[in-house]
């Protein structure tokens, strides 16, 4: 199985998706590398960019289940790291 390397950007425009998100990267957990969140409180919103390491089928259905929640925008960029795991 190949992994790839890439960065899921999320922009929360609504605190109440908030519990919601944090479930989905619960589930995802084994994936994760890191993530970094910054509340932006002069414009309401947070940004979170959240590194994995994970097949691209799981990093696109992590980045699509997180884009579906209510006032929440993902996008997912891909490095050209891949590695085959075992």
């Amino acid at each position: 199985m190949e992994t790839r390397v890439a960065i899921i950007g999320v922009i929360v425009e609504n605190l109440a998706s908030v519990e919601q998100l944090n479930e989905i990267l619960h589930e995802y957990g084994a994936y994760i590398v890191g993530r970094m969140g910054i509340p932006y409180r002069s414009r309401g919103i947070n940004i979170i960019s959240i590194a994995v390491d994970a097949p691209q089928d799981i990093i696109s259905a992590l980045s699509g289940k997180i884009g579906k929640l209510p006032d929440v925008s993902a996008k997912a960029a891909y490095s050209n790291v891949i590695t085959q795991s075992e």
